[in-house]
């Protein structure tokens, strides 16, 4: 999909903040300046609160006007945003999110025919929305044939081939011409944007408004190859039952002007554009359509990448319980929860959770992350195994959660239950580098099997060689069976790959001990301790060992310890 690359530019085209506003006064320099703090800081609320302030003591600012217009369509206000915007249009400046919020406001009044008529060049959003947008207005206006014509006349710009016909689908279905939607579906013209998730499902509604019921099934599982939800569950049921499908992707022509939204908010996304602008064509999307579930999850997951956890679930409860997406958004709104630092908020949804959805195995592994994550591992032991009931034999993601249950368990210290499952992870995953580093070093750890700990660590350093982490391993497996040398050219390249960790200096230190570099290992206990000083997580780092080692050297902590000197204890 390279053409996505030249979309995703012209989106964002122009999409910038005002200029500097000069400060004419205090009250207002004030004001704008907390404003645009704001703003950086993707606080939304504050922003439009303090733009509006500003906006109180120069009314005829464009430039206030768009930092405004810009926030309250964050917000996803565009009632408010829209006043804004027309005034700022009748300034005679040209502006993106001035002229997405008009957008929304004549679809709200139902005014297609103004919507058709815009001049694209002065009032557009951009060149591939507008002319979808115009499309779509057309057949809102009674102009059915102009409407398909317009989708026709734009379909061979560079790279929009696809989407264009994907929307002229979904038209030609919101109208009940379905035999002429399955058509340009099954010539694959709708391309790549048909292959998404709503393509198929779409697909699939007018198969069976077509009677094909069977073909919808063969889309669905095509597609899908068996993995299944609980929304993907509730068609196919309805489909093996012989009853029809609904046409729901688009069932009205403001439907599908949201689904243009929402498309290039997708478009965008998957271009790792900037989040906030993508944020703006999802927001317009759930205007339109508040019943959007796709957009409204997107909507979610954007706020959350800009650090607005209580905006994202403020969105996440929006999802009705009763939605097949329900269990998705509770999810969310949990991970949400912890990252604002509530945990026992985020645990509670999830235990609600395994009430109401204690079927899916990804609640229960959820459950058992968060629980792991405040530190109640036998909790998070229990959530796993239930996950692990719940995955079906053969299923390639059971490594991760065999793997998730043995650290639990080796923080528990049931070293033989720890062992069982990381080498079940093996099992299904022979080659993964996080659980032949965790194994291999818990092995190193316990002093046993080192020789096949060595190998595991190997293998996981020649598959992540740029892991500061699976290095550092690796050097700590040639320190304990007395490899000083080796491990002198790990750990060094580990603290290369992580600078500030604590745990891997206080390594080294160790190491530089060993081979007589005691000045140096010296220096490094004391960068571990300042590290450790600003490590907010946990970590196997003991702020009270390294002192001793500074104080007195290795070799006496390790006869304190009760532990061999360094040259016995590895043969030399």
């Amino acid at each position: 999909m390279r053409f996505f690359l030249s979309t995703v530019s012209a989106l964002t085209l122009g999409l910038s903040l005002a200029v500097s506003l000069p400060a004419q006064a205090n009250s207002l320099a004030g004001a704008y300046l907390a404003g645009r703090n704001a703003a950086v800081r993707n606080d939304y609320a504050i922003a439009a609160q303090y733009f509006s302030q500003a906006l109180a003591r120069d009314p005829g600012n464009a430039g206030l006007m768009e930092d405004a217009t810009l926030a309250y369509l964050a917000l996803g206000n565009i009632r408010q945003a829209l006043p804004l915007a027309r005034a700022i249009v009748d300034l005679g400046q040209r502006s993106q999110p001035a002229r997405m919020a008009i957008t929304a406001g004549l679809v709200d009044e139902k005014n297609y025919a103004a919507l058709a008529a815009r001049e694209v060049e002065t009032d557009g959003i951009s060149p591939w929305v507008d002319g979808l947008v115009r499309a779509w207005a057309l057949i809102g206006a009674d102009e059915v044939d102009a409407g398909l014509a317009q989708f026709d006349g734009i379909s061979d710009e560079s790279g929009m081939k696809g989407i264009v016909s994907y929307h002229k689908a979904l038209a030609l279905a919101t109208l009940g011409r379905y035999g002429e939607a399955e058509a340009l579906f099954e010539a694959d013209a709708p391309g790549a944007a048909a292959r998404t998730r709503r393509g198929v499902l779409a697909r699939a509604e007018i198969l069976s408004q077509l009677g094909r019921n069977e073909d919808a099934l063969k889309e669905i599982r095509d597609t899908f190859a068996g993995s299944t939800d609980s929304e993907l569950d509730a068609l196919i049921a309805v489909l093996e039952a012989g009853e029809t499908l609904p046409f729901t992707q688009a069932p009205t022509v403001r439907a599908g002007l949201a689904e243009v939204f929402y498309t290039f908010a997708a478009l965008l996304r998957a271009e790792q554009s900037n989040d906030y602008y993508t944020l703006l064509y999802a927001r317009v999307a759930r205007h339109l359509r508040p019943d959007h579930i796709d957009a409204l999850l997107l909507t979610a997951t954007l706020l959350e990448d800009l650090g607005q956890h209580q905006l994202a679930i403020e969105e996440y409860r929006a999802v009705a319980a009763g939605d097949p997406a329900y269990h998705v958004a509770e999810l969310g709104r949990a991970a949400a929860l912890r990252r604002l630092g509530k945990a026992d908020q985020a645990i509670e949804v999830l235990d609600q959770l395994t009430r109401s959805h204690g079927d899916l195995a990804v609640v229960h592994s959820t459950l058992g992350d968060t629980l792991r994550g405040e530190g109640d591992d036998a909790g998070a032991i229990a959530a796993y195994t239930r996950a692990l009931e719940l995955t079906p034999d053969g299923d390639s993601r059971a490594w991760f959660l065999h793997f998730s249950r043995g650290i639990s368990e080796s923080r528990t210290d049931d070293s033989v239950a720890a062992e069982a499952d990381f080498r079940a992870a093996l099992a299904i995953n022979p080659d993964q580098p996080q659980v032949l580093n965790y194994l291999g070093y818990s092995l190193v750890e316990e002093e046993r099997k080192l020789d096949e700990a060595l190998d595991m660590i190997e293998r996981a350093v020649a598959t992540s060689p740029n892991s500061g982490y699976i290095v550092d391993s690796l050097g700590w497996v040639y320190y304990r069976l007395g490899r000083y040398d080796e491990a002198v050219v790990q750990m060094e390249r580990a603290v290369e790959l992580e600078a500030v960790d604590p745990v891997v200096n206080d390594h080294l230190g160790d190491v530089y001990w060993a081979v007589g570099r005691k000045r140096e290992a010296q220096f490094q206990w004391r960068r571990a301790l300042s590290f450790l000083a600003f490590t907010q997580t946990d970590t196997e780092a003991e702020p009270d060992r390294i002192r001793r080692k500074i104080e007195v050297g290795l070799d006496q902590v390790l006869s304190e310890e009760g532990a061999a000197p360094l040259k016995v204890a590895n043969g030399d």
